[in-house]
């Protein structure tokens, strides 16, 4: 991607001075002269003022793309991206990756990588993050830069604790801790504050509190004062679990305005849901439900939530029960079925581990419930029933569908395993055909190349036609087609689907790496020019979904 700077600055900067832009255009090319230090250090000094830095972050983005210096414009691309709005940081992230590529630098490559997981980090994307994360390691663990190495170490914990792999996460923060402590103060920090909360997700509150202590004393004597809340804001919710429900909401309560003017909106919505639960454990619910409805609000606003944080719907249900209050019961199960739903898609591992007062089967039964007394208080009986019956059996039928559908996948799976296990021991010799306007030399010449051609799995060019490969054998498209037709028993396109998806096939069940690659991903390493290309030949080829065997194939070899 080329970036289009000067329409971003334009966008960005215009809306709060037209001097910005003539400031710009006055002195970018006095400016490209100067050094990169001095315009890093121009950059520094305004990192607050965004429309100061900007011809800073300007002249020197078109400085190092005039030099075509690429590690510089990927240090260009990673200022820009630190001055920007959350909507743009991405695309900054973007262009840091694919200049990054162009320099093969394992080091630049695996930097610029690990920016663009925690710019998805930053937005919540865990998936995502956690893949970019994966893909810096690789990179990054191939050279010698140790900042770097545990940097990556320290995102991949974070990933861990988020995932419920509290204790692999604790190894990894202690190993930062170590590294960062030398002369890294807030990445050490950092790491010292996320130990605490591990050992606050394993019920270890006595070492999550001696952490804590030891973070706030740290920040004083490395004067970084503002890290302090963070300790505090940990303090409180392990303050919660300790049952010292007082002092937890005074703790919360007061670096709660700090974190609102940092925009720190998931750790306030996890500070006003341990709040909302200190008062209802101190049996004043009304008094936690304004907390509650807080977090639920950054879920509407921000898609944000936790395992942890879903029991906020669960208490609303309860408290509306208590209430007699139909309607909101109704609408808090919806609201809690929506974040199961966001929670089972992003955080499949950890649904399982999590206790669920209410669990789906008995939200939906709860549902259906207060549904019907709903509709008791508007239509009659007959009318009651018949709806009933209506959604019962469309459930039953959807059930029956969907299972159906499993063992009918399941079926066709096992097929397929089971005709590769042949195929191992028992090669499928074709019937030879006579082909009467073919010479018998012609015809053994294409089939010796065809096996060289398979061998040397030439199949995987993406760019590969009927043409090329004619042209690669010394033949005619005629004479390459009828004998792929005659002795592979397939015309010619099925024929290299065919090859490609078998390659795919043997590469997925012997290589756990590539099961975790996505769909895109495993199409372009097939050599399919397009994703829908890959998953309907995956699909006619296997007879079933490439998702759906890459998930049991997990299950079989985990």
């Amino acid at each position: 991607m080329k970036f289009k700077l000067p329409v971003l600055l334009v966008l960005f900067f215009l809306s709060k001075s037209l001097t910005a832009q003539t400031i710009s255009n006055r002195d970018a090319d006095s400016l490209i002269s100067k050094t990169y230090t001095y315009l890093d250090d121009k950059i520094y000094e305004n990192k607050n003022d965004s429309l100061k830095a900007s011809p800073y972050l300007y002249a020197y983005l078109h400085k190092a793309k005039k030099e075509k210096n690429l590690e510089e414009t990927v240090n260009a691309y990673q200022n820009l991206l630190h001055q920007s709005p959350m909507n743009l940081r991405l695309k900054y992230a973007d262009s840091m990756v694919q200049t990054a590529v162009k320099s093969r630098s394992n080091e630049l490559i695996g930097s610029a990588q690990l920016s663009k997981g925690i710019v998805y980090y930053s937005q919540k994307n865990f998936v995502k993050a956690y893949d970019y994360y994966i893909k810096a390691n690789e990179n990054i663990s191939k050279t010698e830069n140790d900042y770097l190495i545990y940097k990556t170490k320290y995102h991949i914990a974070q990933i861990k604790f988020y995932l419920g792999f509290y204790d692999e996460a604790i190894s990894l923060f202690n190993d930062c801790i170590e590294y960062f402590k030398k002369n890294q103060a807030r990445p050490y920090l950092n790491s010292l504050h996320s130990l605490g909360v591990c050992y606050n997700m394993t019920g270890d509150y006595s070492k999550c509190s001696e952490t804590n202590a030891l973070g706030i004393k740290e920040c004083e004597r490395l004067n970084i004062p503002e890290m302090e809340l963070f300790f505090k804001h940990s303090e409180g919710i392990n303050q919660y679990f300790l049952n010292n429900y007082h002092t937890s909401i005074e703790l919360l309560q007061e670096v709660m305005p700090q974190l609102n003017s940092m925009t720190e909106f998931a750790n306030e919505s996890i500070a006003n849901f341990y709040i909302g639960k200190n008062y209802w454990k101190l049996l004043q619910p009304a008094k936690a439900v304004p907390y509650f409805k807080k977090v639920e609000k950054v879920f509407i606003e921000k898609g944000y939530i936790r395992p942890d944080l879903r029991e906020v719907f669960e208490l609303m249900i309860k408290y509306y029960k208590k209430e007699n209050n139909l309607k909101s019961q109704l609408y808090y199960i919806d609201q809690l079925l929506k974040a199961d739903s966001i929670l089972i898609d992003t955080n499949k591992y950890l649904m399982g581990k999590i206790h669920k007062e209410y669990d789906t089967k008995e939200i939906m039964l709860e549902k259906e419930k207060i549904q019907k007394q709903l509709i008791l208080q508007k239509y009659y009986d007959v009318i009651l029933i018949g709806i009933v019956v209506i959604l019962f059996s469309a459930v039953l039928l959807g059930t029956f569908n969907h299972f159906e559908n499993k063992k009918r996948n399941k079926l066709k799976y096992d097929a397929l395993l089971e005709k590769i296990e042949k195929k191992k021991v028992q090669k499928h010799i074709p019937e030879r055909f006579q082909i009467s306007d073919i010479s018998e030399d012609a015809v053994q010449s294409i089939l010796r190349q065809l096996e060289k051609f398979e061998k040397d799995r030439k199949f995987l060019d993406k760019d590969l036609t009927l043409g090329s490969l004619t042209a690669a054998f010394n033949s005619n498209s005629k004479y390459l087609s009828k004998v792929i037709y005659s002795f592979r028993e397939k015309g010619f396109v099925d024929y290299i689907n065919d090859l490609k998806i078998d390659y795919l096939i043997d590469l997925l069940r012997n290589s756990k790496l590539h099961r975790n690659y996505t769909i895109s991903s495993l199409g372009e390493e097939a050599g399919f020019s397009s994703t829908p290309r890959f998953t309907n030949a995956f699909q006619s080829r296997a007879g079933i979904s490439v998702s759906y065997f890459i998930k049991q194939l997990k299950k079989d070899n985990p």
